[in-house]
């Protein structure tokens, strides 16, 4: 170790958290104490850390933004931020937005009406994750659309048109996934036309705006010099295969 390294702690400090947080959980200490209960935290403190988190990085960037008589100099600005994103939600749920209006207390099931339950967001990279229907369109309009799919997918030379109602009724389609959360199967028989190449990689694309498949080989090539290593141990019919495959065109 050099000698301006310090040693690996033996026990990590644990940051202060918001006095609200720090109240949950000092009853819930106690009645772990008494009881042996566990909290199930919900999505305010395990979103405490991340606000600071971005706080810190604000008066990181900007020093001149530190706070005079803060301890961390960015307390003020990390409760500006958390009161800044409550009414942005607040705007955004009075005007129907679903990303927001998803998690609404209303939504959640009888006897579980809390706001930690259930908590939909989205996964890494989902751009689209709860998009709104497109302008003029309703429920109704868009599964009348969906049933006309059903037999439309079933014509030759028809993937044009198959297309265009696919991209029409994607805000349908992710209702279903992300509010509803249907089984495979049934999604399968409800969009048949989705369960296509083709319509798989216009679909991810929807979701991320990334190109699937140029992703796909974009990733799969910063793997190819370990994977030929690995086809090139390979024996038997298997090896030969794979080494006809791998064999220079000459």
């Amino acid at each position: 170790m050099s000698s301006g390294a310090t040693a690996w702690p033996n026990v990590f400090p644990i940051p202060q958290f918001s006095y609200n947080t720090q109240l949950q959980l000092a009853r819930a200490n106690a009645a772990f104490k008494e009881t042996g209960a566990l909290l199930n935290p919900d999505h305010k403190i395990k979103s405490d850390r991340e606000f600071d988190e971005v706080a810190e990085a604000l008066v990181t960037t900007y020093p001149c933004l530190k706070e005079p008589g803060s301890v961390t100099g960015y307390g003020g600005w990390k409760t500006s931020l958390k009161y800044k994103l409550a009414n942005y939600r607040t705007k955004l749920r009075q005007l129907g937005c679903p990303e927001v209006t998803v998690n609404s207390v209303k939504h959640k099931p009888d006897g579980k009406c809390t706001p930690a339950y259930g908590v939909k967001k989205p996964k890494k990279a989902e751009v689209n994750y709860c998009p709104t229907y497109p302008a003029g369109e309703t429920a109704e309009t868009l599964e009348e659309i969906r049933v006309d799919l059903l037999s439309e997918a079933k014509k030759k030379h028809n993937d044009h048109r198959v297309a265009a109602m696919m991209e029409k009724t994607f805000a349908l389609r992710r209702q279903e996934v992300v509010l509803e959360a249907l089984m495979i199967a049934d999604f399968k028989m409800r969009w048949p036309a989705l369960f296509h190449v083709c319509k798989v990689s216009a679909e991810f694309k929807r979701i991320t705006t990334i190109h699937l498949q140029s992703k796909f080989f974009s990733q799969l090539d910063s793997y190819l010099a370990n994977l030929m290593k690995i086809y090139a141990k390979k024996v038997g019919v298997q090896g030969r295969k794979i080494k006809t495959i791998m064999a220079p065109a000459t």
